[in-house]
């Protein structure tokens, strides 16, 4: 077991298996010591566990355990590519996007579950750049979308 999955072990988590896509792209591509991921929605087992809006049908609460759930999805998609977690040598930027409702403004805090996951997992290596983007719907009416870049050791 890798130092990255043991340290989501202790924190009660394990690594999903890759979710597989929904359309005509990849999980996860790898371009010289980067590795890009598709947007992963908030997937457990194969179906989303709440659908609809931040703000409506979906507490912020909700959505910010959501957005930890597609950070996990995105790490699978990473670790399909890299081979290992422990040879991410830092997470770059996330980038996440929140089905909201039109008053709804607090895309940031939404986003605090994966970036305080990615955190809890990397230490320093996980402090990243990110966007908060309101949207008004996402695929299957997913909540929560969230991509990452991370940066690999060389192999």
């Amino acid at each position: 077991m890798s130092a990255v999955e043991a340290k989501l072990a202790e924190l009660g988590l394990r690594l999903p298996e890759v979710v597989p896509p929904l359309a005509a792209y990849q999980p996860a591509v790898q371009s010289g010591v980067y590795v890009y991921t598709a947007g992963q929605l908030p997937m457990v087992d194969g179906k989303l566990p709440v659908t609809g809006k931040v703000g409506a049908e979906v507490t912020p609460e909700e959505a910010k355990e959501l957005a930890r759930t597609c950070a996990l999805n995105a790490l699978a998609a990473v670790k399909s590519v890299a081979g290992d977690l422990d040879r991410v040598a830092r997470v770059v930027k996330v980038v996440g996007f929140v089905a909201s409702a039109s008053d709804f403004t607090g895309q940031p805090a939404v986003l605090n579950g994966a970036s305080e996951l990615l955190g809890a997992v990397f230490g320093d290596k996980g402090v990243h750049a990110r966007s908060a983007v309101g949207v008004a719907v996402l695929p299957l009416d997913a909540p929560v979308e969230v991509e990452l870049q991370v940066e690999l050791t060389v192999a």
